[in-house]
């Protein structure tokens, strides 16, 4: 794929996690093979008012490739004003959320709402497309729900998005059941722009699984959490220390936001890299109580394993 006249080495993206997809998580992601990293998805409203907590958002790193910056909002004029934000001129394109399920996110009618009024997602689409002078793409579900994919894949085509990331569930279904990888390969097939297929990638088995749907690239989301090392593994490329790796992201962040917030920002982030370094329980309540950085990358440390 060549997103904003980029061509990408591994058709490998970053998804935009809400509390999660911070610039240190996103830069060591992309530090290990990620090719495209998306931001948290910032509020077209917010934007406007340019709060301290959505300005963060739009932070960026130079490991970050190609960087994109995800909207939500379901007014044309807002999102069309976002689009074109000072604050997202560090990004190289702009991708429209209409595939978040949240109560909160749907129920304002933004995100996975959209599809259900597909006329008005079409004139959301066309709003920003001609606004922005950056290329502009659309993550959405299958449908509400059931799957209608084929008609959401045509509406965004010929509003004018660039490509397509398709999350392999309904709204309804949220993140249960499995990944839908027929209707995946279907709106890759219907599809006249590239399509990123989305969902459940958790191993290499997966992930195979997802190319044979014929996908134009493939999104990571949850399946990176606690586990940045996990698009290297799928690109069979060596990488140092794990938590040399877990330092990297924690110092980035340090360049940005004062320690005394950063220690409890962080607990989070150590229960993800806690699963998947398979931190036994006690150390697990250690880590979501820490009030220190340094003892929690200890507890980390006494379970990593070197290679």
């Amino acid at each position: 794929m060549i997103i904003s006249g980029k061509k990408l080495a591994n058709n490998l993206f970053l998804a935009p996690m809400a509390g999660f997809s911070d610039v240190g998580f996103r830069a060591v992601c992309a530090y290990l093979g990620a090719d495209v990293t998306f931001s948290e998805m910032i509020s077209s409203q917010a934007l406007k008012y340019s709060s301290k907590k959505t300005l963060d958002m739009t932070i960026t790193h130079p490991f970050e490739k190609v960087k994109i910056a995800q909207i939500f909002g379901h007014d044309c004029t807002d999102m069309a004003n976002a689009s074109i934000s000072p604050a997202l001129s560090g990004f190289d394109a702009i991708d429209i959320n209409m595939g978040c399920p949240a109560p909160k996110i749907y129920k304002n009618g933004d995100g996975a709402a959209l599809l259900n009024n597909l006329s008005l997602a079409s004139k959301i689409i066309q709003a920003v497309v001609s606004a922005s002078n950056k290329q502009v793409s659309v993550k959405v579900r299958l449908g509400d729900k059931q799957s209608n994919i084929a008609e959401i894949v045509r509406v965004c085509q010929e509003s004018g998005a660039s490509f397509i990331t398709v999350h392999g569930r309904t709204s309804e279904q949220g993140y249960s059941g499995n990944v839908n990888l027929e209707a995946i390969a279907l709106a890759k097939s219907v599809a006249k722009i590239p399509v990123v297929g989305n969902g459940d990638v958790f191993d290499i088995q997966n992930y195979k699984k997802m190319l044979s749907t014929d996908v134009d690239g493939v999104m990571i989301g949850r399946g990176a959490v606690g586990k940045p090392w996990f698009f290297a593994e799928l690109l069979n490329k060596p990488y140092e220390n794990k938590i040399d790796l877990i330092k990297k992201h924690i110092s980035i962040l340090k360049e940005h936001y004062p320690e005394k917030w950063l220690v409890l920002y962080l607990r989070k982030h150590f229960l993800a890299y806690a699963s998947a370094l398979a931190v036994k329980g006690e150390d697990k309540k250690l880590l979501a109580t820490s009030d220190s950085i340094e003892k929690s990358l200890e507890v980390l440390s006494s379970y990593n394993k070197l290679f």
